[in-house]
């Protein structure tokens, strides 16, 4: 388990900041201590100083999650936002999506958020901006990029795509083999 290089830094914040903007800062300075990100096995670690500190006395071999999974890099070293996330991010999310009852189990399975499944959407959305998706209930559902604007998805057919998924709570029962 290490720090993060420069470059990966960026990568991570980058991901982060298109769906909760400046509100980054919120994530590592936190009022019940600092947080901070470790990379472990092409993993990003979210987890408390204190939690760092007893990690490190775990040999590395025997270290299977030392904190919340953010994310992953793939191979050609991007960033890729992995739905344990969800929990950090639905708080601080800038733009919002909810869907209606009869499109959630869609959007669970792993479809994207038609326009006749739209909710509501947080005014000025901007297209291709990181929307976190809940449902009518306020519940987390997961998060995803808006495929259209607030104003286009005023405008334009029931069938259309508004918000591409990216990741849901149903990945869980999915693909609980492969989370950590």
């Amino acid at each position: 388990m290490r720090p993060l290089t420069e470059a990966e830094t960026r990568a991570v914040f980058e991901k982060l900041g298109k769906y909760i903007g400046e509100n980054i800062q919120l994530l590592v300075d936190r009022p019940d201590g600092t947080y901070c990100f470790r990379l472990h096995r092409d993993r990003v670690y979210y987890l408390s100083e204190k939690l760092l500190k007893l990690a490190a006395s775990v040999p590395r071999d025997s270290l299977v999650s030392p904190g919340t999974c953010f994310g992953k890099f793939t191979k050609s070293q991007k960033f890729r936002l992995s739905v344990t996330a969800l929990d950090f991010l639905a708080p601080y999310a800038k733009y919002k999506v909810w869907v209606k009852p009869g499109s959630e189990q869609s959007f669970l399975y792993g479809n994207h958020v038609l326009k006749s499944g739209l909710g509501r959407i947080t005014e000025n959305t901007a297209q291709y901006q990181g929307v976190v998706v809940y449902s009518m209930a306020d519940v987390p559902l997961g998060f995803g990029v808006a495929a259209k604007s607030t104003q286009e998805c005023r405008k334009v057919d029931p069938l259309a795509i508004v918000v591409f998924h990216q990741a849901d709570v149903g990945e869980y029962v999915r693909n609980e083999d492969t989370l950590t």
